[in-house]
């Protein structure tokens, strides 16, 4: 998912403020449901992130035209393990780990296979 960076998303010296990286990863998790015209959530059943480990490599900075690559690295009954690289020009800028855990009724639920298939 290509995404700009706009004046709102940096400081004061133009550069990206460093929770907005984790933003436009949740935007891209979040694409991938609209792609196959689906919600990333309803009433009753979505996802929630239990864990992230984030690496700063380099700075993005305002008006930078980001590619935001999303896939799965592991996965259990109830839970996905995530990677999302963001990078500018074929230059890995940021990585992240993301622990997602699917909720049905604010339980841990067994993934639906419906779902799985959106992340493959």
């Amino acid at each position: 998912m290509k995404i700009r960076v706009y004046y709102e998303d940096t400081d004061c010296g133009g550069i990206v403020y460093y929770a907005n990286y984790l933003k436009f990863c949740e935007r891209a998790r979040s694409n991938l449901f609209f792609e196959k015209g689906l919600s990333p959530h309803n009433d009753e059943e979505f996802f929630v992130v239990k864990k992230v480990e984030a690496e700063y490599i380099k700075p993005a900075k305002f008006s930078d035209l980001l590619e935001v690559n999303t896939k799965i690295i592991s996965k259990s009954a109830v839970t996905i393990d995530i990677l999302h690289e963001i990078y500018k020009d074929n230059e890995l800028l940021f990585i992240s780990k993301v622990k997602l855990v699917y909720l049905k009724k604010f339980r841990p639920s067994k993934i639906p296979k419906e779902i799985l298939e959106i992340f493959c």
